[in-house]
């Protein structure tokens, strides 16, 4: 017979679920926004009128045999219901709003960083379009510098012609410039 792998050790896999469930403070914390979301909602607001209408109605026009809250109490048992709606409902509202709150938070956080990506990008974008308008404006100046220093070989060349032509020797290199000068 053989022994089975203890599977409660780091060295052996174990089962992994492909589904994760959601813890249960994730699930109040929903749960306590579906009650935020529902008791601010008109439909929740009927309700609770056409209760307590008829909760009164049933307790005034009932025969007392029937009745189980008292007028001529002050219908206490539905005070004592409002009351005990009210004490949850508000810190289930309050447990809402601060899971909103933390909701806001991370957003605002992401909100700040994506802003900051976005100046960066923009300072990037700045510099290479600086960049580029230098690089145009070098190279206009270059061209203007390379027709200046074009006319002024020209002029070297026909100055060199005019000090060769009294030379014998014969020119043996090809191009543009057809003299060479004394040494």
């Amino acid at each position: 017979m053989m022994a089975r792998p203890d599977r409660s050790s780091l060295d052996a896999p174990g089962r992994t679920s492909t589904r994760q469930r959601p813890t249960s403070r994730d699930r109040f914390g929903r749960f306590t926004e579906w009650v935020a979301r529902a008791m601010g909602t008109p439909a929740f607001l009927g309700i609770l009128t056409l209760f307590c209408a008829a909760w009164l109605g049933w307790n005034t026009l009932m025969p007392e045999s029937v009745r189980f809250d008292d007028a001529a109490l002050g219908f206490t048992a539905l005070t004592l219901m409002l009351s005990l709606q009210a004490s949850y409902a508000a810190p289930l509202i309050l447990l809402a709003q601060n899971r909103q709150d933390d909701r806001d938070r991370v957003q605002i956080e992401q909100d700040r960083q994506r802003a900051e990506r976005n100046l960066a990008d923009t300072e990037y974008l700045a510099r290479e379009i600086v960049a580029l308008r230098m690089a145009l404006e070098e190279r206009n100046a270059q061209t203007v510098t390379r027709d200046v220093l074009r006319q002024e070989l020209r002029a070297l060349l026909a100055d060199l012609d005019d000090e060769t032509d009294g030379d014998d020797r014969p020119d043996t290199r090809t191009g543009p410039i057809t003299t060479r000068p004394r040494r």
